[in-house]
């Protein structure tokens, strides 16, 4: 297309569109929120800050748009990976959650996973107990070893934060950490239920999966540990001032996982 050059320079003198110069402001806005967050939130958390918690009144459309044309995309998330043994001779419990993740009131329904961390002094473990009601964690445990302590660590610091009544159920994967006589004893001292997915199944414990997948990509990726210690102090100010008190869950309507409990269980 042939431009003159007069035409050009017109064009550049031009003042700026009302809807142009209010875009612009738009992303500041949202390359702040962006960058609070570390990049992890794409055009729907950041439209709900924007729009919920600032009072900053757009559509999600436009931000989805000014965050198109200036190139911010969220970090993106990777596959599920399988990470327990289910290959033992230890009875399992039946899948009393089958999938079921919607729960009523706080500490009916505890679930539990387990992952591993690479570092320069090798590999770091991690188990974690989330509680579905407000997709909190509520038990954390590191370890250099995978042994049974790791998830019994996790669930004994849950059970002293959140001191839940009988009949609180557990769901894991059949992981032998979770099968062994051990945990089982543990559950049956506090008079709790055993509920296990089907052998392979990530899905049945997708939330827990999807924590774990959460973690990696926001925190564990970006960084490169040095030692044990240093991934576990990093994860624990994730999971403890970020995650459970910060982060936005679509689930919960965009509220924090703590947030969320406080509102809908007012003390």
């Amino acid at each position: 297309m042939e431009v003159s050059r007069s035409g050009y320079y017109a064009y550049k003198k031009r003042a700026k569109s009302q809807r142009r110069i209010d875009n612009e402001k738009l992303l500041i806005e949202i390359k702040k929120v962006f960058w609070d967050n570390d990049q992890d939130y794409g055009s729907p958390r950041i439209w709900n800050e924007l729009n919920n918690v600032q009072g900053i009144r757009c559509s999600e459309n436009r931000v989805a748009k000014v965050m198109r044309e200036a190139g911010i995309v969220a970090i993106q998330r990777r596959k599920f990976r399988l990470t327990t043994n289910s290959k033992h001779d230890y009875p399992v419990w039946p899948n009393l959650l089958n999938r079921n993740f919607v729960v009523d009131r706080p500490n009916a329904i505890w679930v539990s996973d387990i992952t591993y961390i690479w570092t320069l002094e090798g590999w770091l473990y991690l188990a974690v107990v989330l509680e579905l009601f407000c997709r909190g964690i509520v038990g954390l445990a590191m370890d250099k070893t995978i042994a049974d302590t790791l998830v019994l660590q996790a669930m004994n610091q849950a059970i002293l934060r959140r001191n839940p009544g009988k009949g609180l159920i557990l769901h894991s994967d059949r992981g032998s950490q979770y099968a062994g006589n051990n945990f089982k004893a543990l559950l049956a001292q506090n008079e709790f239920v055993g509920s296990m997915s089907k052998k392979g199944d990530c899905w049945d414990n997708a939330v827990a999966e999807s924590f774990i997948h959460t973690l990696k990509v926001e925190c564990v990726h970006r960084n490169k540990f040095r030692t044990r210690n240093e991934a576990k102090i990093k994860i624990f100010e994730y999971v403890e001032m970020y995650y459970n008190r910060r982060r936005a869950h679509s689930t919960l309507g965009y509220l924090s996982p703590f947030e969320y409990e406080r509102q809908a269980i007012p003390s």
